[in-house]
């Protein structure tokens, strides 16, 4: 049956707009350059200077046994989102974490998948640690394609993703991690009766031996979030995320926290071609293969807000928009910038990056090393802003 040519216009412009859309979104604006783009270590790097503990009170290794029922651990546990294929790495991280950490305070491992475990995952996993190990497999409706996204549109984003060489970009199961990761892992059932969690991803690395219960530490500090590194992110991959956070934050202002840090979200000095890329964002970013937070911020009505704003909007899908971004920003906006921590005293690496202290207690990496890879990526590190507009602590 033939199409009414009303509809066939119709039809016509709704494809023009929406491909006028995308080109707007990932057009290149001209090239501009600001402090941030020199290729070379930061002046005056702050792991250079020696540094021990963070301040007390430091709850030490004594009565946390894994067989202790009235041991001082609180509700936490070390969480990953690992693949059965993925077992090797994932056994090289633990094995770090248990050498510099965990075997001293034993808190549990949980491990999310989104098909069910092998028995040999379960076996040698459990086998790197005296403290339980939970598996467990995560509900369809929290990592299927949600329903109102279009898959002609999701495919024409993939290509235009794919010729700015934007990596994962076709790959349907990183943008469904990337939104797990943003805004469902915390309602998993497995969850609910704890508050704080440290992601560990596989083959990373960590170098220093740390004496104290990190979570407790956490929780006598009133802290939300720990990070170790903090970069920039590729423009390209989020157009439209700062844009739609306006929109949320114009129907919302009753979130911005007073003592946020919103000046390192929207900062345009030091790399002013990023900002610009990105809308008004600077793209700086906790990044998330490495955090420790408290898992009340995510479930407040603030960020369940915005995450389902951000949701609707489908750039999880129609872009790339990642976990990290998502959180930094939700955090830098809606938290009190005082309850952000940077755990200098945490060595860690995920390739290509690295934190690593000047400290006895760590062995394994250089002193100061940002980064082993191309100096190129010397570029990519955001810490001075958040020195500059947050500090140290």
């Amino acid at each position: 049956m033939a199409v009414p040519k009303p509809l066939r216009a119709l039809a016509i412009v709704s494809a023009f707009s929406l491909f006028y859309l995308l080109f707007q979104a990932f057009k290149t604006p001209p090239t501009i350059h600001g402090p941030g783009d020199l290729e070379h270590e930061l002046p005056n790097e702050p792991t250079l200077q020696e540094y021990g503990e963070p301040p007390p009170p430091l709850w030490r290794a004594e009565g946390y046994a894994a067989d202790n029922p009235n041991s001082p651990r609180i509700n936490a546990t070390l969480l990953a989102l690992v693949r059965n294929e993925e077992l090797d790495g994932m056994l090289v991280s633990m094995r770090d974490l248990e050498r510099t950490w965990n075997s001293k305070f034993n808190y549990p491992w949980t491990f999310f998948n989104d098909v069910p475990f092998s028995e040999d995952f379960k076996r040698l996993t459990q086998m790197e640690t005296k403290a339980k190990c939970n598996y467990e497999l995560i509900p369809k409706e929290h990592w299927a394609v949600p329903s109102w996204i279009n898959s002609d549109l999701f495919d024409e984003s993939a290509k235009m993703l794919e010729e700015q060489e934007v990596q994962y970009g076709p790959m349907v199961s990183y943008h469904q991690m990337c939104r797990w990761n943003s805004g469902m892992f915390y309602k998993h059932p497995a969850l609910q009766g704890v508050r704080y969690y440290w992601r560990v991803e596989p083959k990373v690395h960590f170098f220093c031996d740390i004496d104290y219960d990190i979570f407790r530490w956490m929780s006598d500090h009133n802290k939300t979030y720990g990070f170790t590194i903090n970069l920039y992110d590729a423009p390209q991959t989020i157009p439209t995320l700062w844009p739609e956070t306006e929109k949320f934050m114009a129907a919302h202002p009753e979130y911005l926290h007073e003592n946020s840090a919103r000046e390192w979200v929207v900062d345009s000095k030091r790399r002013p071609e990023h900002n610009i890329k990105a809308h008004g964002y600077s793209t700086c970013h906790f990044w998330s293969n490495f955090e420790i937070a408290d898992m009340e911020f995510w479930r407040s009505k603030a960020y369940e807000d915005y995450f389902e704003h951000l949701d609707r909007a489908g750039g999880f899908f129609y872009e790339r928009w990642g976990d990290a971004p998502v959180h930094s920003i939700a955090l830098g906006l809606f938290e009190d910038k005082s309850k952000i921590h940077w755990f200098r005293d945490v060595g860690y690496q995920h390739i290509p990056y690295f934190n690593c202290p000047r400290s006895p207690k760590c062995k394994g990496c250089v002193t100061g090393r940002f980064t082993d890879g191309e100096r190129f990526l010397f570029k990519e590190d955001c810490r001075p802003n958040w020195f500059k507009y947050v500090g140290m602590d």
